[in-house]
């Protein structure tokens, strides 16, 4: 509080000397400065305040703070030196920034070239970007400046860090790194022992610092969905009219239909899961409930895996292909796969005996019984139908497919910056949704139907309906491309994955995040949630997958061992086993039942982050191909593992 009073007395006293009478008044009135005695601050005082805004003091005195500050941290005690090290960087870059703003190029371009090159190599590439900005004009509409300047750079720093860092900047009176620390940067307090470098490391990486703990706060409802009771679903067969009769008492009584035991099961209400109605989902459907029974059916089939019984595993190859596909996608039951290519063409395959009918024209159709059971199958023609079907209608190369859990519809988005609905009856483009104004790298389904979220290279992930041309939720708040989003399998939330290397968790309902996860080093191609919904894998350029309880929003594990970028994350049906598959050819196993027991035995509400775990102990297994980098990852519902990758002659 007494330096903001000794800044507003100096910045009186510019007002004073200017002679602003009426100006001056107001200031007192407002900050309730009474009782000022004549000469209200010294010339030192209000050339430091007008330096706080123009900082057109000597351009020479940037280079020797920054070292001034860079030894300081070095000789500290190691206690505190790993969180004092994080303030070089940011530091750096509004010096750079404000030396340039005040056309000083020569000291700015001294400045970045003497001390770029010792920071984390993860700001190597934002520090390149920075450094192409020589000129005040250049400023404006700069990703990197524009970021900078409007928002605070967050260190998660222990009191005493704090302290010890303030006491040494007004002792030096660096005003330069004091004004800078005061306007740009954000310290999210704690008490407790400073961090280690490995708990400092675990958690920054990303362009704005790491998150905020009143980020985190929010409570996340990452419970499942209740199912609906299945023995409801099944339509008991009708009985006879003879049971209703009273004057025939004699007629042996009809058997009641025995009780299914698959059905017999309650599923029970998760403590941790939205209230049903806290988002409108679609009503099921007679085609959906039988879908469910179908599901249920197979997952009695479904093989329990664990370490000593590792998944099977079917690879697809596409041939001649790698410079010209670039996504692919299983239904939820397996039964197709959408292949996305550069051409901006889509090929949908079936994976079973079946072949892809088309629906009879609408001649044929008038001649159908509406009433009939079986009115679906006879809509649909057998004669025309085929193996594999092509879907042509975008402009530019399609980047991401995504099926509706139904198999009715396909979603697709592209570089022409729309995402486009295609009929799998008509095998036609039934909606195009325009919204993006740049290119959509990622569209997906949400598991209940119905919604759908898209994310772009405008920095947005957007929320729609299939029946609304406009999206319902704009999801705004990274700072760079957002190139992967998924739904949470209660469809109550949204997770995003970006270039800014964060991963957020949006609540569809509001349409704020209530998740901010840093940690990665680089932009995140892949996310996946556990079974449970408790859980968020990340999958990044930095070749790690990184494991994140929503509970909290802490980071507990990094599985490291892949040595390209990973961009396919599966979870095992029963969500004992977590797949990775990446760039470098390799698809990895990991125990992650292993992983939570041993979680869930620490006390993890720790003030700052738990230890994050090493993921070396639950690789259970690497499986390479021969030249085939991953496009995606799919369990089937009775836990056969199928993958799909591109045989590259490149490689």
């Amino acid at each position: 509080m007494a330096q903001n009073k000794t800044d507003l007395l100096a910045v009186l006293a510019v007002v004073k000397k200017y002679n602003l009478k009426s100006t001056e008044e107001l200031l007192k009135k407002e900050a309730g400065l009474t009782d000022i005695p004549e000469n209200v601050a010294g010339e030192a005082e209000v050339n430091s305040v007008l330096a706080a805004y123009k900082s057109e003091g000597d351009p020479d005195i940037y280079e020797n703070s920054y070292m001034e500050l860079r030894r300081f941290v070095e000789e500290s005690l190691d206690i505190y030196k790993h969180e004092l090290a994080l303030i070089l960087y940011p530091v750096l870059v509004h010096m750079y920034i404000e030396l340039v703003y005040n056309s000083h190029e020569v000291q700015a371009k001294k400045l970045i070239t003497k001390f770029g090159p010792e920071q984390e190599y993860y700001y190597q590439d934002e520090l390149a970007k920075l450094a192409m900005v020589t000129k005040r004009d250049e400023m404006s509409g700069n990703d990197i400046t524009d970021t900078f300047k409007s928002n605070a750079f967050t260190i998660r720093i222990s009191r005493d860090t704090l302290s010890l860092l303030k006491r040494h900047l007004h002792e030096k009176k660096a005003s330069v790194i004091l004004n800078i620390v005061n306007e740009h940067m954000y310290f999210d307090l704690y008490e407790g022992v400073a961090r280690n470098k490995a708990q400092c490391d675990a958690t920054s990486g990303a362009m704005t610092g790491e998150a905020k703990r009143q980020d985190n706060k929010i409570k996340v409802y990452y419970g499942l969905l209740k199912e609906p009771d299945v023995q409801t679903l099944v339509a008991a067969p009708p009985e006879e009219d003879d049971d209703m009769d009273p004057d025939a008492p004699d007629k042996p009584k009809k058997k009641k239909p025995k009780k299914d035991p698959l059905f017999s099961k309650k599923s029970k209400s998760d403590p941790n899961a939205p209230p049903l109605d806290r988002i409108p989902l679609p009503k099921l459907k007679d085609v959906d409930k039988m879908e469910k029974i179908k599901a249920l059916r197979e997952s009695t089939k479904r093989v329990n895996l664990g370490p000593d019984l590792l998944p099977s595993i079917c690879m697809y190859t596409l041939l001649n292909a790698n410079h010209t596909v670039t996504c692919a996608d299983f239904s939820e039951d397996s039964s197709l796969l959408s292949v996305g290519f550069v051409d901006s063409s889509i090929k949908v395959w079936s994976m079973t005996p079946m072949k892809l009918r088309e629906m009879k024209s609408a001649d044929q159709l008038k001649e159908i019984d509406r009433d009939a059971e079986d009115v679906l199958i006879r809509m649909l023609d057998d004669r025309r139908a085929e193996s594999c079907r092509t879907l042509l209608g975008h402009s530019g190369p399609v980047y991401r497919t995504s099926f509706a859990p139904d198999r009715t519809m396909l979603l697709s988005c592209s570089e022409d910056s729309t995402v486009r609905l295609w009929s799998l009856h008509t095998w036609t483009c039934v909606v195009v949704y325009k919204g993006h104004q740049y290119p959509v790298w990622d569209v997906r389904f949400s598991p209940h139907g119905h919604y759908f979220v898209s994310c772009s290279h405008d920095r947005t992930a957007r929320l729609w309906s299939t029946d609304s041309h406009q999206p319902l939720r704009i999801f705004a708040g990274h700072l760079s491309d957002v190139d992967v989003c998924i739904f949470h399998p209660n469809s109550n939330y949204v997770a995003t994955g970006s270039s800014d290397r964060t991963v957020r968790l949006w609540d569809v309902c509001v349409g704020n995040h209530h998740r901010l996860l840093t940690g990665h080093k680089a932009p995140i191609y892949s996310l996946a949630f556990s079974m449970c919904g408790r859980y968020l894998a990340s999958g990044s350029a930095d070749k790690r997958v990184l494991i994140w309880d929503l509970a909290h929003g802490h980071l507990i594990a990094a599985l490291t061992g892949h040595t390209a970028s990973i961009h396919s994350l599966c979870f095992s049906r029963d969500g004992t086993i977590l797949g990775t598959g990446g760039l470098d050819c390799a698809l990895k196993l990991w125990d992650f039942t292993k992983l939570v027991d041993d979680i869930s035995g620490e006390n993890v509400n720790v003030s700052h982050n738990p230890d994050v775990r090493d993921g070396e102990p639950y690789l259970l297994r690497t499986f390479p191909t021969k030249q085939s980098p991953f496009l995606t990852l799919h369990f089937t519902r009775r836990n056969l593992l199928l993958g799909v990758g591109m045989y590259d002659l490149g490689m």
